[in-house]
């Protein structure tokens, strides 16, 4: 059995107890996975230059784990699945909520152009995102908030495909497991996806494998 399996097979565990009224679960389940909502809390900053100037990827991730633990609070998980969409919705508001903080008119970085280099342990984190992700152009900066934002408005099974395929960098195939569908569905819902988030921006999304 893979790590990747292993892993799994624990959040499922930590899951199961959670709902059967285990608070502990909560922290652990938390835990478990760290170092992926780390790693995807730092993915999704990239997009977010006017919040990497003032905010390190560690900051943003506590607010955004404080929002996953007390939503765990008030919503059942449901499987795997669901706990990864809702890390990710949570993720998303919280950058999305410090873009308008700083972007804003009177916001800190409204009047600041120039990022500072990233701390050694950020550097130390892959970024599969394309460059043009770093810049600071600000038609580039607004296609990627925009971005964030369209995605948080498709349709559910749409929205499933980018939680699970770009955010969380899954396969194709850890997806169509999670999902229960097969593969060839899971490319399909892929496709449709883009395609429906090129139409409602359109045509200026910015491009992504």
């Amino acid at each position: 059995m893979s790590d990747q399996t292993t892993g799994m097979l624990q959040i499922e565990e930590c899951i199961a107890r959670l709902n059967d009224g285990d608070s502990l679960a909560r922290g652990e389940l938390l835990n478990l996975t760290c170092d992926r909502l780390l790693r995807l809390t730092h993915r999704i900053k990239q997009s977010f230059p006017a919040v990497g100037r003032w905010e390190q990827t560690e900051d943003i991730f506590q607010n955004a784990s404080m929002k996953l633990y007390e939503a765990m609070h008030e919503v059942e998980l449901n499987d795997s699945r669901h706990f990864f969409r809702l890390a990710a919705k949570k993720i998303r508001e919280t950058l999305l909520d410090l873009a308008r903080h700083y972007q804003g008119p009177m916001g800190a970085g409204a009047n600041h152009a120039t990022m500072p280099p990233m701390r050694d342990q950020e550097q130390a984190i892959p970024s599969p995102l394309e460059g043009g992700e770093l810049t600071t152009d600000p038609r580039r900066v607004a296609e990627w908030t925009e971005m964030h934002r369209v995605i948080e408005s498709l349709p559910d099974e749409s929205r499933e495909m980018f939680d699970l395929l770009w955010y969380h960098e899954l396969s194709q195939e850890e997806a169509a497991q999670i999902v229960g569908i097969s593969v060839r569905q899971v490319k399909r819902r892929w496709r449709d996806a883009k395609l429906m988030l090129a139409e409602k921006m359109q045509g200026d999304a910015p491009s992504m494998s």
